[in-house]
This record gives structure tokens, C-alpha cells and sequence, in this order.
């Protein structure tokens, strides 16, 4: 059969409009045909790699989205677990292989006091009020013999109680008058204890505002304390009476606090969440070892870490890694090593939910060595801040901790989470993790922040909220006065007292060891 190219360029097929070969069709048509069968193969061939394409990307997602999935199950029952503990009576031996294997294993610590750790037994009185001699028995306690025969031994037996007088003292005061020819009215002094014009003395106010603010009662039982020990009787709404009127009164020594914790030389910081009227507040907070400063405000923003701290604090800032707190501009800061530690364990905890195709053996050894590493710092920060460690031995530890930190902070994880935490450890936070080995007197925790702050979170348990203005500058004022009176070593009962009834250089005396 001759080739297409050797035919002559005249050539034409007389079989051209029904070729016997392809059973009497138009070899013309045959070609149209076998041409659009060849764009609609290219087509299909264009949809199958478009479909795998897309088979692909779902199947990646899918893989990604079970992977989160496997992540939002763990963090859940992680959280879960962390806020409801299972609870064991004691005796009670749990079920399960690991629950035996943590039964059998070894605890950490006995229960009760460390060995040859010394009792505690009340001191003896140095006084004696009254003596009341008691006979000797007729009758045996014990075994009921009588007739029993009176020993020479003495046994003595000192008992402290309180005095309870359901009765007030009501005093009168005399004023003798001046007659003031600038005012053009007659004028009187206050005598000493006295609250000119109330009905109700310093020493039941004072003690009403101590009993609210330091051991949280509410008003209605301020109310009934004060009817059913000491036959005063008052509404709850007079308790709050005697809040704002010591409010009134130390304000000037609110902002005075202000004053002298912006320019301490360590301060810590934290806040936590407030109800106001039914809308989210905060409750700040600032101070250290002497003094204490709380304030109720809407926002959680830089402008009052700013209120609070000053733009520029020039002493060291232990707080967590809050970016409020950056707009203080502090000269040192010191991130809370128990944030990151427990970071650290709960993340842990997060990896062993997960199952076995997406556990990440890394991280989780990442996340042991960091807690660990963390605890051993704080071990050397305690050592430092008790005096137990010298300045270039401190100096030392920071370095050695910090080239441990970067070795394990080196290699990428796989688990996103630790792997942002470990990004973390390397980022800006990383020149604030051990500080207090820079500083004497700068603890590695911001425990004592969240001390200060648990009584307001005790308190908000049992008042739930506030609803005036009046009512959040009361916890604002009042809290901080008493909580620095406490850390001054004065009686804050006392102190409301001297508030009520001096001026405020003498109220000030009366709130610091050093009056000057």
C-alpha cells in the first residue's frame, strides 16, 4: 500500500465519500469524527487531573482536620480533667491498669507534717483575770468509786474567752459653742473619738468596714453580727454608709499609694475578671512586699497597666506575659515561671490524650525537660532570694539556664502547639525568663500577685457583683488601704479607726511603720 507521501499532490481517493474499509462511510466524516473524539480524550484527561488535584487537597485537609480534631478532643478532656478531679475517699483503691499502677507506685510526700517538725501548742497566758477554785471530786469520773481520798497536788488549768456585752456605750457630748463673726454662726469642735453628726461611733464603723473588706462578709451579715453580739442595730444599707465615708477619707491616701508603688524598686502585677452592673470589669492589681494597690476599671488595656504603674516604671515588673504591661516601659521584667512550668505540663498532658498516629514523642519529651528545667530555676531563685547564693554564683546559674533553654528550644515540633510554646521561649519573652537571677529581692513566680488577689476572688464569690459607681471605688480604696496596713504590720481595724476620726497626715502615720 503506497504511503501518503509518495502519493502524487493530485491525488484524490475515489473511495473518499464511502471507503469499503470503514464499511461505506465518508472517510471525511471518520476524520471529524476521530478529531473530536481527540479534544473531548484531551478534555477528560483535564477533568481526571483536575478531580485528582482536588482529591488531593481534600485528603490533606482531611488529614489536617483530623489531626485538630484529635488536638480539640485532648485540650477539652485535658480541661476537662483539670477542673473536675476525680475525687477518692480515703481507703478507696481505684480501678484500671494505670489507676494501679499509680496506686502502687510510691507518694511523693507523707501526708502531715515534715519528720521532727516541732508541734504547735498555745502559750500560756501572762495574766490572770480571775481564779475560780473547784473542789475536789466525791466520785470517780472513770469508774464511778467514791469516797475517794483529796491529794496536795494542784492542778492548774488557764482557759481564754472572749467577753460578749450585748449592750452599746452611748456617750454625750457637750459642745460648748464659739460664735465665728467671718461665717456669722456659732461653731463647735469635735472631741476625741467623736463623729460630729453621726449617730454611730468610729470603733462600730471601723469594725463594720473591717469585717466587710478583710473577712468578706456581706452587709446583711455585718447587720445581724453587730444586732446579736453587740445589740447595735442598723440596716445593711448603713454598712455601706460607713464604707463611703471612709472612702471619703482616704482617698488622698489612695492616690498617695499610687505615688509610692510607681516609684518602687520591684512591683508585681496581675488582674482578674469582675462583675459591674452586669458588664465585664477587671480587677488590677499592683504592689509588692509593703504595699498594695487595687483598682476596678471596664477596660484591660495599656492606658491603665499605665494608671497603675506609670509610663516608665523604673523598677522591676514581675507579671505574666500580658502586653498591657509593655506599655509601662518597665526597667527589668521577670515572666512568671509557674505560667510557663504549668504551660509546659498541660501541654503534656494534651500529648498523651492524642492517639497513637498523631502523638509527637518530641514534644513531649520538649515539654518534660522544660518543666523541669523551670522548676530547677525557681529552686536557685529561692536560694538567691533568701541569701543562699552569691551575686557571680547567680550570674553563673542565668547563663547555664539559659544555654540549657536554647539546646532544647533548638528543633522544630511537630504538635503546633508546642511548637508555638517553644517559639515563644525563643522570642521576646526569652530576656525575661531569668531576671531574677540579675536582681536580689525579684522572685522567679508572680505567686504573690495571685495571693493578693484571691480574697477578691473569694469576694466576688459571695457578692457576685457590684452596681454603683460608689460600690467599685469601695473595693478599690478600702482594699487597698487594708491589704498595706496588713503588710505595714498595723491592725487594719485600728487603722480604719485612726481614718475616721483624724486628719489625713495623722491617718497616713497611722498606715505606714515609717511615717515619713
Amino acid at each position: 500500500m503506497p504511503r501518503f507521501s509518495d502519493l502524487e499532490a493530485e491525488f484524490a481517493c475515489p473511495h473518499q465519500k464511502g471507503c469499503p474499509y470503514l464499511e461505506g462511510l465518508s472517510t471525511h466524516w471518520v476524520w471529524s469524527q476521530y478529531q473530536r473524539g481527540q479534544g473531548e480524550f484531551q478534555d477528560h484527561l483535564r477533568v481526571v487531573d483536575e478531580m485528582d488535584a482536588r482529591l488531593q487537597q481534600q485528603d490533606q485537609r482531611l488529614g489536617e482536620l483530623e489531626q485538630e480534631n484529635a488536638r480539640l478532643q485532648a485540650q477539652l478532656t485535658a480541661l476537662h480533667r483539670r477542673q473536675f478531679k476525680a475525687s477518692r475517699t480515703k481507703g478507696s483503691r481505684p480501678t484500671g491498669t494505670a489507676n494501679r499502677a499509680r496506686t502502687e507506685a510510691p507518694s511523693k510526700k507523707k501526708r502531715g507534717a515534715p519528720v521532727g517538725h516541732p508541734g504547735w501548742c498555745r502559750p500560756q497566758p501572762d495574766h490572770r483575770d480571775k481564779t475560780v477554785p473547784v473542789a475536789a471530786p466525791q466520785t470517780c469520773p472513770h469508774c464511778q468509786a467514791t469516797d475517794l481520798p483529796r491529794a496536795a497536788a494542784i492542778q492548774v488549768h488557764y482557759q481564754e474567752d472572749i467577753v460578749l456585752r450585748t449592750a452599746t456605750e452611748v456617750t454625750c457630748f457637750e459642745h460648748a459653742q464659739a460664735y465665728c463673726p467671718r461665717c456669722d454662726r456659732l461653731v463647735i469642735q469635735a472631741a476625741p473619738g467623736e463623729l460630729v453628726g453621726a449617730p454611730i461611733g468610729p470603733v462600730a464603723k471601723s469594725t463594720a468596714t473591717f469585717l466587710r473588706y478583710d473577712l468578706g462578709l456581706s452587709y446583711r451579715k455585718i447587720s445581724r453580727v453587730f444586732a446579736e453580739l453587740f445589740g447595735l442595730r442598723f440596716v445593711p444599707a448603713s454598712a455601706y454608709g460607713f464604707d463611703r465615708q471612709a472612702v471619703r477619707r482616704g482617698r488622698p491616701l489612695y492616690e498617695d499609694l499610687r505615688e509610692k508603688i510607681q516609684a518602687a524598686a520591684v512591683n508585681h502585677a496581675d488582674e482578674t475578671h469582675w462583675r459591674h452592673d452586669g458588664r465585664a470589669h477587671f480587677v488590677w492589681y499592683a504592689g509588692n512586699a509593703d504595699l498594695a494597690l487595687f483598682h476596678l476599671d471596664p477596660h484591660r488595656s495599656t492606658e491603665v497597666a499605665q494608671g497603675l504603674l506609670g509610663k516608665a516604671f523604673g523598677g522591676v515588673l514581675v507579671a505574666d506575659a500580658y502586653a498591657a504591661y509593655n506599655g509601662t516601659h518597665p526597667q527589668d521584667r521577670q515572666s512568671c515561671l509557674a505560667h510557663l512550668s504549668r504551660k509546659a505540663k498541660e501541654l503534656g498532658q494534651e500529648l498523651d490524650l492524642l492517639p497513637a498516629k498523631a502523638k509527637d514523642p518530641p514534644a513531649k519529651t520538649f515539654c518534660l525537660s522544660v518543666k523541669d528545667l523551670f522548676s530547677r530555676a525557681c529552686q536557685i531563685g529561692q536560694q538567691f532570694l533568701h541569701g543562699l547564693l552569691a551575686p557571680d554564683q547567680a550570674k553563673k546559674a542565668e547563663k547555664k539556664l539559659t544555654r540549657q533553654l536554647k539546646i532544647l528550644c533548638q528543633s522544630p515540633l511537630q504538635y503546633s502547639p508546642v511548637e508555638s510554646f517553644r517559639q515563644r521561649l525563643m522570642g521576646k519573652e526569652k530576656k525575661y525568663l531569668f531576671t531574677f537571677l540579675r536582681h536580689r529581692g525579684v522572685p522567679p513566680t508572680n505567686n504573690q500577685a495571685e495571693q493578693s488577689l484571691r480574697p477578691i476572688v473569694i469576694m466576688r464569690k459571695v457578692i457576685q457583683q457590684t452596681r454603683g459607681e460608689g460600690g467599685k471605688e469601695n473595693h478599690s480604696v478600702l482594699q487597698s488601704l487594708i491589704v498595706t496596713a496588713k503588710r505595714q504590720e498595723k491592725h487594719p481595724r485600728q487603722f480604719l479607726e485612726k481614718l475616721l476620726t483624724s486628719d489625713t497626715s495623722t491617718a497616713q502615720a497611722a498606715l505606714y511603720r515609717n511615717s515619713s
